[in-house]
């Protein structure tokens, strides 16, 4: 099939998913059918077509067919957990522009790397109410923009309220899957992520259909395990290096001693797509060791997708995601998280068919 094709499948969908995202309330069509196949997980939301950790980027997440929708935790000035990819938010709100808060300009060193900005550390959940959200990436994905100032700053709970909102209207059960950011960072400066996140989970009486808890740092899950709440751990796995404050690396949790050793507290890995393509065996390695497998991260852009499967030179252009999709699949692996799950939803049907 020729490049066109391809890209007229891709804007006929996403025309399609926009439409039904932005409707009025009671006027979309959201995805019903259950999952069959690899689970979609809505990267922050749908961070391709909305600003992400927003309520317009989970909406639309879930309307396009996610099955999970992903939240990161950071902890507000008076410990209330909220929803940024980084406590660092200079980029995802309007806060550099705020005069009030230019004092609140700072550096800190956060898991061992000087950072300079606005932190939700310094924020009370009532200040931070005030800012509104911007695209974070928006040299990639100007169209985002358009977004910029209509959306707030959401806490955890609230993730919650409208995954249960969501799971109502899509007739779906839609899990929220948490990550603890920063948490040997955040317990060294008196905000733990864990007993605050244990806390709302059992507010909510999150089920093991609700709720997965993910993190890099394996200390932060063995926190969430001690509590017994009866929910999948999900061990977050980079390509290089180790987790912070770890002496482990990951090339050796990677490893089936180190995957045996993940498998007696978590039951899910999610290495970075990269590290599924042969001749890595971690796939298969992770599969004998009793773990799931959910890769991360899909996006549509050229730049973000393996060479083969660019189209043209722009690296901002979509290229050929669908194949990419297809062959994380057909490699069988159990998780896809995604920026663009529409996409990812589109290519799963295409497999089933």
């Amino acid at each position: 099939m020729s490049p066109a094709p391809r890209r007229r499948s891709v804007l006929l969908a996403t025309a399609a998913v926009t439409a039904a995202a932005t409707a009025p309330a009671g006027a979309a069509t959201p995805v019903r059918h259950r999952a069959s196949g690899p689970l979609v997980i809505g990267h922050r939301g749908a961070a391709g077509w909305r600003p992400e950790h927003t309520a317009e980027a989970y909406t639309y997440a879930v309307r396009a067919g996610a099955d999970w929708i992903e939240p990161d935790l950071v902890p507000t000035k008076d410990h209330v957990l909220v929803v940024r990819h980084e406590n660092e938010i200079g980029g995802t709100t309007d806060v550099a522009g705020r005069p009030e808060f230019a004092d609140r300009r700072t550096t800190r060193t956060v898991d061992g790397r000087a950072v300079t900005g606005w932190f939700t550390e310094d924020f009370t959940l009532r200040e931070l109410r005030t800012l509104r959200t911007v695209e974070r990436l928006p040299l990639v994905r100007n169209r985002n923009t358009v977004f910029d100032g209509r959306g707030r700053v959401m806490t955890f709970q609230e993730v919650i309220d409208l995954a249960r909102r969501l799971s109502g209207e899509s007739g779906r059960r839609i899990a929220v899957f948490p990550e603890t950011k920063h948490p040997t960072y955040f317990r060294s400066i008196g905000l733990p992520l864990e007993e605050e996140l244990i806390r709302v989970i059992r507010r909510n009486r999150l089920t093991a259909r609700e709720c997965v808890v993910q993190s890099f740092e394996p200390s932060s899950l063995h926190r969430i395990a001690a509590a017994r709440l009866g929910l999948p751990l999900w061990q977050a796995l980079g390509t290089s290096g180790s987790p912070y404050g770890h002496a482990v690396t990951y090339k050796d949790m990677m490893s089936p001693a180190g995957l045996r050793e993940i498998a007696s507290y978590a039951q899910w890995i999610g290495p970075d797509k990269s590290s599924l393509v042969p001749p890595h065996t971690l796939l298969a390695d992770a599969h004998a060791a009793g773990l799931k497998v959910g890769a991360y991260t899909f996006r549509a852009e050229n730049q973000y997708l393996p060479a083969a499967h660019r189209r043209g030179t722009a690296p901002n252009d979509f290229g050929d995601a669908f194949t990419e999709y297809a062959f994380h699949y057909g490699q069988g692996v159990d998780a896809v998280v995604t920026d663009f799950p529409d996409i990812a939803v589109q290519a799963r049907e295409g497999l089933r068919r």
